[in-house]
């Protein structure tokens, strides 16, 4: 609920304090919408229990101010949304600035600025007072920065060449040699579009032929490409599941996941992270209450830079008789040896997993995302999934490049080699240096957690300064005290560039706060 902004502490969060007794009604409409958000996050919910340490992403916090204004009418003063943090502060705020009235806003037939103006609208109210405190912080916004040229292990920003951090194309596919003439000679065949939905006029020879070598990398029977890794996500659980079923899915998942599992108007529950006995023990008392369930996890999590426990997950799915999702973005092309992800890692037949979804954007240098699971399911997605049908096709262009890189990694698995030894060493010299790098292992992703905002901010300003990119991932991204950098390594950093990355981030580090090399 709070939106950080500069406090004395250095962070962005400046709560207001009391004990003012709320009016109860108020107090209950409070926690029970909270409650309806948060689900089981919300177990422990008590009149001063902190909001924002429920694990809420920044869409939830939302819904939650903007369930409040429309059960209450009006609007919470943007400075007040600064410093109410408890369910007890909320309630208090709801009796100050929306009042209790019975009537529904607009009764008397005047319709309220925020149902039909944008700029009046809670959500981007919102965005504008976040931006607003990244401004009063000092700091330059980090967000949108031009990149002049191909972003590999160098980038160019403002002119100036760095060292990129920021890039998820962890096989050095994108700009590729190979793999752009691959997808020059696909425009000069079929041209830069399908210019239809592929289940009209738009498939192309090569849709099918990538398709065919994503199911055989993976050892399934068949996959379907899709013009987006979001849309993969959202499309794919909105559509499979409806009302009646369950949809389970890490905290940490991916927003592609999440926004599908609200589409969908299935049940869902958020489980905590990698939490495999929380899913079990629920499925064990409530499995029978429901009629399709889905666990959906992710190889490994872009947050934390960890792997999922996939053959724990696979025993719950079994006995349970539910599904499993996957999700590859991050591991596919960067884990196993072999580049073939988790299942690969962890030596689990590939058939057990019911829907494998993946991107094309990262380890394959293209644009798009996947589906791959038994041939029913794909044959169904294909014809019936509205992010599918009623979409043009992915683009050959996108198709060719994705396809050279995928036949690429088949012949090369020694990229994948490279950028696992290169992870590994980055990893590795970070803690050495006493950061705290949380539980990342095994994957192209090392976060740095700071907890703070602000300290994440100047770290990055600072890093730019001395030719490395980096981005923070900040509140209300992340929860305050998850603030942190996140360094994404791949095939085409050199151990020079790596040494040279955590030297320079472990000096702005101890001149920020030394506490920060203490883990």
């Amino acid at each position: 609920m709070s939106i950080e902004t500069a406090g004395g502490n250095g962070s962005l969060r400046s709560p207001s304090g009391g004990s003012q007794a709320p009016n109860p009604n108020i107090l209950h409409t409070v926690m029970e919408l909270v409650r309806g958000v948060a689900k089981e996050r919300a177990e422990a919910l008590t009149v001063d229990t902190n909001v924002m340490n429920l694990g809420l992403d920044s869409m939830e916090r939302m819904e939650i101010v903007a369930g409040l204004e429309h059960a209450f009418g009006g609007r919470f003063p943007d400075d007040t949304l600064l410093e109410i943090e408890t369910c007890r502060q909320i309630a208090v705020a709801v009796e100050q600035y929306l009042g209790i009235e019975d009537a529904p806003p607009g009764s008397a037939g005047e319709v309220p600025l925020e149902y039909y103006c944008f700029d009046q609208m809670p959500e981007y109210r919102h965005l504008k007072l976040t931006l607003g405190m990244l401004r009063a912080s000092g700091e330059p916004n980090p967000y949108f920065q031009p990149h002049e040229h191909r972003s590999a292990n160098l980038t160019v920003i403002d002119g100036k060449e760095l060292v990129n951090f920021a890039s998820w194309d962890y096989l050095g596919m994108s700009g590729d040699p190979e793999i752009a003439d691959a997808a020059k000679a696909a425009v000069d065949q079929f041209g830069t579009s399908v210019s239809a939905s592929r289940m009209i006029a738009g498939e192309k020879p090569v849709h099918g032929q990538l398709e065919r070598a994503i199911s055989q990398f993976l050892g399934v029977e068949d996959a379907v490409a899709f013009v987006s890794g979001h849309a993969t996500a959202e499309t794919t659980i909105g559509h499979l599941f409806g009302p009646g079923d369950l949809v389970l899915y890490d905290a940490q998942a991916d927003a592609g996941i999440v926004q599908g599992a609200r589409l969908s108007g299935a049940a869902r529950k958020a489980f905590a992270h990698n939490d495999w006995q929380a899913v079990d023990e629920l499925l064990t008392a409530e499995r029978g209450s429901w009629r399709r369930v889905v666990i959906a996890i992710e190889g490994a999590y872009g947050s934390d830079g960890d792997l999922c426990d996939l053959p724990a997950f696979v025993d719950v799915k079994t006995r349970h008789q539910a599904f499993l999702l996957l999700d590859e973005a991050h591991s596919l092309g960067a884990v196993g040896a072999r580049g073939r992800g988790v299942c690969e890692h962890y030596r689990v037949d590939p058939e057990q997993i019911d829907l494998h979804l993946g991107v094309l954007g990262n380890s394959l240098g293209s644009c798009g995302g996947y589906v791959a699971g038994c041939a029913e399911v794909v044959e169904y997605l294909k014809y019936t999934a509205p992010g599918f049908v009623f979409s043009a096709g992915l683009t050959p262009p996108a198709a060719a490049a994705a396809l050279a890189a995928l036949r690429k990694l088949e012949k090369l698995p020694e990229r994948v080699a490279i950028c696992q030894s290169r992870s590994h060493l980055f990893l590795a010299l970070a803690r050495q240096r006493g950061m705290n790098t949380g539980q990342a292992g095994n994957t192209p992703i090392t976060p740095v957690i700071l907890g703070n905002s602000l300290h994440a901010l100047r770290a990055s300003r600072e890093l730019a300064q001395r030719g490395y990119h980096v981005q923070p991932l900040l509140h209300p991204a992340i929860e305050e005290e998850n603030a942190r950098l996140r360094f994404f390594i791949t095939t085409s950093h050199t151990e020079e560039q790596i040494r040279g990355a955590v030297d320079a981030t472990a000096q702005i580090l101890a001149k920020i706060d030394p506490q920060l090399l203490m883990h």
